[in-house]
Order: C-alpha cells, then sequence, then structure tokens
C-alpha cells in the first residue's frame, strides 16, 4: 500500500508542476498578483509530493519489500542498515526520485526564503524550475518507475555492487546530486531574467547564494567521490579523469567563473550577457553529466543505465532545455547592455581573466570527454583520452588562474595599480621562492615543474593571509583598530579568503602526492619486510575474518621508522557471495603530510600475497583543502546581504511602481 502511495504523489507531484509551469507565467504577464503568489504554494506542494514518494521507495528498501522490483534488484536482507537506505539511490531509477526531490526542494527554498524577490521575477524562476520538474516526472513515470512490482517476489534480492557498499559513497551522491541540481535554480533566474528583458545588480546578489549554495554541494561531493576511489579502489591515486569524474567536474568548473561573473554584474552593472550564458552552460553541462550516466554510452561504476531509449528521452530534454534556453539567449541577449566600464588592470579585469581561463578549462575537459564518444558512435575507430592529454592540456591552464588569484582580491574596482599590488606581494613572492628552492634542494633538478607548483601554492595561502592584513592594516593601525576592522569584513570576504587558501592547499596536496609518490609492488610471504620511502613494512599474514555479509583476508602490516613502531595497517581482500564480487578496502595511516598506503591483492600461503605499498605525500591535504573551501563557501552564506537582497527602490525600473512584496 505505501508504494502505491508512493507512485500515486509522483502522479501528482506531475499534475502540480504541470500547473507551476504554466500559470506563474500567465499571471507575471498579466501583471496578475494572485497567479503569481499560486507558485509559491505550488512549489512547496510539489516538494511534499516528490518527499512521500522518496520516503515511501525508502521504507520499501528498509523493510526489504522484494515485491517492488526496484528492491529487489538492488538490495539484499543481509545488507547493513546504512546499505540499504544508501540503496536507495544507489541504482538508475532510485537516484533519478533523488534528482527530482533535490530539484523540489530548491524550488521550495526560493518559494519560502525568496520573499525579498519581486513577485513577477519568483514566479517566473519557479515556472521555469517546473517545467524542468515535468520533464523529470515525465522520464521517471514512463521510463523509470521506481515503484514497478514484480509477482511472484524472489525470496531475497541480488543485493548492491559492493563497490557502493561504502559510507563514502553512501552520503557522496545526496551532496554531488545537491550541486548537479542547485544549478537549476541559477539557470531558472537565468531564462526568467531573459524573459524579462532585465539584468541588474539585484538580479545577480539574488542569483549569488543559490549557486553558492549549489557549488558548495558539488564541491562536497566530488571530494567525497575522489576520496572513495583514493582508498577503496586499492590504486593509491585520487582522479583518474574518467568520463564521469570529468561530468561532475565541468559544472564545477563552469559554477566557479559564474560566481565571478555574478560578481562583476553586482558591483560593476557589467558582463551582464556572459553571466548568463553561463548560468546556462552550467546547469547544460549538469545535464549533459546526467546523460552521461544513464544513456547506456558509458560502462562505469558510476553510471547507472545502459538503456539507450532512456539516453534518447534524456537526450530530448537536454535538447528542449538547452536548445530552448540557448534560442532564447540569442534572442534577447543584445539587449542587455552592460554598464560600468573598467581598466584591463582592475578587480573586474582580474575577474573577466579568471572566467577566461575558467571557461578555457571548461572547454579543454570537454573536449577531451566527448571526442572519444563522439568517434565511437559514428564507428570512426577508439580513441583513448586520459591522464597524459588532461594533464598537459588542463594543469598548464591553472597555473594563471592560481597566480592571479593572489592578485585579483588586491585590486582596485575600475582601475588598479598592479606594480603597487604586487609591491605588497613581496611577502607572497619570497615564500614563493622559499618552498620552490627548498623542494628543488630536496627532490633534485629533475622535478622543477613540481617545485614550481608548490612555490605557487606558497604563492597563493601568503596572498591570502596579506589580502587580509590589507584589510585589517595589521601592524600598521593599532591592534584594537585591526581587531575591530577584522570584526567588520563581510561573511562573504572572509568565505572568499578561506575557499581562496583552500586552492592552495589543494594545489600543494595535488603536486606533492603526484610529483613524489613512492609505490612498491611485491609479492610477500609472512615475514618479509619492504622498505618505503624511509618506512619499513613487515607483513605478518593473513587471516580470514567475517564481515555482516562478506568474508575477507585480513592482512597485517607492522610499520616501523628507525626501529620505532608508527603504525598497524589491516587492509582486506572483500570477497561478497551474494553479489558474486570482491573488493579491496586499502589500509590508511595518515600523519597529515604524509599517508602510508597498503593493498593485499591475491594470493596464498604457499606462494605469497601481492602487495601494494605506497607513501602519499601531502595527499590528505587534497580533502583538506576541500573542506576548507566549502567552509568558506559556507561562511560566504551567512553574509547578511546575501538573505536581505537589495533595496526595493533598486530594483524597480524608473517611473514604475513596484508591486508589493510578500
Amino acid at each position: 500500500m505505501i508504494t502505491e502511495i508512493g507512485h500515486f504523489a509522483l502522479t501528482l507531484a506531475l499534475a502540480v508542476a504541470l500547473l507551476q509551469a504554466i500559470l506563474p507565467l500567465a499571471g507575471a504577464a498579466r501583471g496578475s498578483l494572485p497567479l503569481m503568489r499560486f507558485a509559491r504554494h505550488a512549489a512547496v506542494a510539489q516538494l511534499l509530493f516528490v518527499a512521500v514518494a522518496f520516503l515511501a521507495l525508502m521504507h520499501a528498501y528498509v523493510t526489504s519489500d522484494f515485491s517492488v522490483l526496484n528492491v529487489a534488484a538492488n538490495s539484499h536482507s543481509a545488507k547493513p542498515m546504512l546499505y540499504k537506505i544508501s540503496g536507495v539511490w544507489g541504482n538508475h531509477e532510485g537516484s533519478l526520485l533523488l534528482w527530482i526531490f533535490i530539484l523540489a526542494l530548491f524550488g521550495a527554498m526560493v518559494a519560502l526564503f525568496g520573499r525579498n524577490l519581486p513577485p513577477a521575477l519568483r514566479a517566473r524562476v519557479l515556472a521555469v524550475q517546473a517545467m524542468i520538474g515535468v520533464g523529470f516526472l515525465l522520464f521517471i513515470l514512463f521510463t523509470s518507475n521506481p515503484f514497478e512490482r514484480v509477482w511472484p517476489p524472489p525470496a531475497d534480492g541480488r543485493g548492491l555492487n559492493p563497490l557502493l557498499q561504502d559510507p563514502g559513497l553512501a552520503f557522496h551522491p545526496p551532496f554531488l546530486y545537491f550541486g548537479y541540481v542547485g544549478f537549476s535554480i541559477a539557470f531558472a533566474f537565468a531564462v526568467a531574467a531573459l524573459i524579462e528583458g532585465r539584468v541588474d545588480a539585484a538580479w545577480a546578489r539574488w542569483v549569488r547564494p543559490w549557486t553558492l549554495a549549489a557549488w558548495c554541494g558539488l564541491t562536497l561531493g566530488i571530494a567525497m567521490g575522489s576520496w572513495w576511489a583514493y582508498y577503496e579502489l586499492g590504486w593509491g591515486g585520487f582522479w583518474f579523469w574518467d568520463p564521469v569524474e570529468n561530468a561532475s567536474f565541468m559544472p564545477w568548473l563552469a559554477g566557479t567563473a559564474l560566481l565571478h561573473s555574478a560578481v562583476v554584474v553586482e558591483k560593476r552593472d557589467a558582463l551582464k550577457s556572459w553571466t548568463i550564458l553561463l548560468a546556462i552552460l552550467t546547469f547544460s553541462l549538469s545535464l549533459m553529466g546526467t546523460f552521461l550516466v544513464r544513456s547506456g554510452v558509458l560502462t562505469s561504476v558510476h553510471a547507472f543505465a545502459t538503456d539507450p531509449a532512456r539516453g534518447v528521452f534524456i537526450l530530448a530534454l537536454l535538447t528542449i532545455a538547452v536548445g530552448g534556453s540557448l534560442a532564447l539567449y540569442a534572442l534577447r541577449a543584445p539587449t542587455l547592455q552592460g554598464g560600468g566600464l573598467f581598466a584591463p588592470v582592475s578587480r573586474e579585469g582580474s575577474l573577466v581573466l579568471n572566467n577566461l581561463l575558467l571557461a578555457t578549462a571548461t572547454g579543454t575537459v570537454f573536449l577531451g570527454t566527448l571526442y572519444p564518444l563522439f568517434l565511437d558512435v559514428i564507428d570512426a575507430g577508439k580513441v583513448s583520452v586520459g591522464p597524459p592529454f588532461f594533464n598537459a592540456t588542463f594543469l598548464p591552464l591553472m597555473a594563471p588562474v592560481v597566480i592571479a588569484t593572489a592578485v585579483g582580491p588586491m585590486l582596485a574596482w575600475k582601475r588598479g595599480d598592479l606594480r603597487g599590488v604586487l609591491g605588497r606581494l613581496w611577502f607572497a613572492l619570497a615564500a614563493a621562492a622559499l618552498v620552490a628552492g627548498g623542494a628543488l634542494l630536496l627532490a633534485g633538478a629533475r622535478h622543477v615543474i613540481a617545485a614550481l607548483a608548490l612555490g605557487a601554492a606558497a604563492w597563493l595561502f601568503a596572498g591570502v593571509l596579506i589580502e587580509w592584513a590589507e584589510r585589517v592594516r595589521l601592524f600598521r593601525a593599532p591592534l584594537a583598530e585591526s581587531w575591530r576592522r577584522a570584526r567588520h569584513i563581510p561573511r562573504a570576504a572572509y568565505g572568499m579568503s578561506l575557499a581562496h587558501a583552500g586552492l592552495a592547499i589543494i594545489v600543494a596536496g595535488i603536486t606533492a602526492s603526484s610529483a613524489w609518490q613512492t609505490e612498491v609492488i611485491r609479492n610477500l610471504h609472512p615475514g618479509d619486510a619492504v622498505d618505503v620511502a624511509g618506512y619499513a613494512f613487515r607483513f605478518e599474514g593473513v587471516q580470514e575474518v567475517a564481515g555482516p555479509n562478506y568474508r575477507a583476508q585480513e592482512a597485517r602490516f607492522t610499520v616501523t621508522r628507525d626501529g620505532a613502531p608508527v603504525a598497524l595497517l589491516t587492509p582486506e581482500r572483500r570477497s561478497y557471495p551474494v553479489e558474486g564480487q570482491t573488493t579491496t578496502e586499502a589500509a590508511i595511516h595518515t600523519t597529515w603530510l604524509a599517508d602510508l598506503y597498503a593493498v593485499i591483492g591475491e594470493g596464498d600461503a604457499a606462494h605469497g600475497w601481492t602487495v601494494r605499498l605506497y607513501h602519499n605525500p601531502l595527499v590528505p591535504w587534497i580533502w583538506l583543502g576541500a573542506l576548507v573551501m566549502v567552509l568558506g563557501g559556507c561562511v560566504s552564506l551567512t553574509d547578511r546581504r546575501h538573505r536581505v537582497g537589495v533595496p526595493a527602490q533598486r530594483r524597480a525600473p524608473a517611473g514604475a511602481a513596484p508591486l508589493p512584496a510578500e
């Protein structure tokens, strides 16, 4: 009965979304306040119906209701409760329902917390958001019904892919989807602005917090996926430029550019047309990621579906959403005249450079990801585009981004003094030279590029500190005055500093772990010892252990340095009888300056076991930096200016009486 209620709730959500997509647009066109207000109530109602459906599917998983085909195909009575719950979104149908739930959640948040929005703009935003919801509700109801029954029901289910039975993967998809779907709000704001034919500072201030929230979710989701790949797949790396990894990375790059360009619209009334285009492209890239993992064009642990019919449906949605919005942009963009003028060397100029580099980087990843797929579709042969291509094309584009990020915030708006800024950054330059020189002395001349990259990270981190010190006039004013200034710095500025500092930490972590990783692959018998970067790994043997729904071979390594004990590492090789699959579980000991990493492979007592041992310097900094970036975004979201918007008199066009606020 609960399953049928969930299915019926999805149908009601579709009906509400259809009304929400039509009536508020008509109300905004006619100036009818009741029809515009209807959008608020419809958005909340849509969320309630979708939430009922989502909870109904979760109930089926928690109670192991194998009469539901989706549960029978993706769950098992012996699974731990955490993975029964995460199994809801560990498949195509359930993950699509999560997608729709987050979409409805964002729409309801705009309805409830967007009271400062002009009624006409809010009505149009919620109507566009509902149009997206209509498309995906039709998709799930007609091609991917999560509530389909199976008769007779099996005695037990087929279980969940063991690679997905992991805490990291349990929480990775919700955060990733929060980012993916959250960019739909920026898209809806862009389309609504094009319909109105007006983009101003108020529009930019309203769109920024929604974009920032989505960016934080996507950053955290990508970081969690990278961390899972690092410790679960047992290869010692954190990023492989997999097409599905790239599918989440491209909207992140475009969303980062969007955040920065929206600042120029808000502060200087410039880059309007470009910012609208970025908002459209960012969500379009999110939709493209949805297409890649659900169309069958990719075979990956990240991919959910292999049914071409579903791919055609999503491709149609992608064509309508992207094609329609770009057509509207082509029609309306010429009317979006920019306002403030600025010199190339200025805060605005640095943000334009940021956007150009990020857009080029996005295009590079886009080309490297889709070109092999395109050749395969037209039967022109198979081409492998992997890490060497992306490392050779993407990374050089990021170098000037890192360097310019330290300079941009210190430039004045409209016209800046580059020589003066560089003069104030002498400490950052000294820090960069010291770090790069130290890396060269320790690692040798063959690691010049890595040493320079570490120097760039030090330059950026020191630049963030100097920019803050400039704001509070540290050591140039009494400490009481500096403290007063520090307390009155906007939270958005603190958020920016944290995000830039997090980027510097990530750059250092990626550089050191990539350039100076030590890898040892050996066949070992109990009692054998191996030296890895000055650490002695002694293989003590393997024992059988039992898990809740698996059996495992657990190896034991005692790690010492100069005879002193450091750690006991116990990697596992797990076998899941229900799914008939085997996984590896790496054992990691971190000092925050490096990771000691051990993986056990196949073997037996007679022939020994294959082991992989790593020393990964600074690799924890990658995820530490990502957390600092997310913290910066969250701090920025608490800035009061993001909540109150712009005074009404600045929003109303000349000679027009503003509609009453709600």
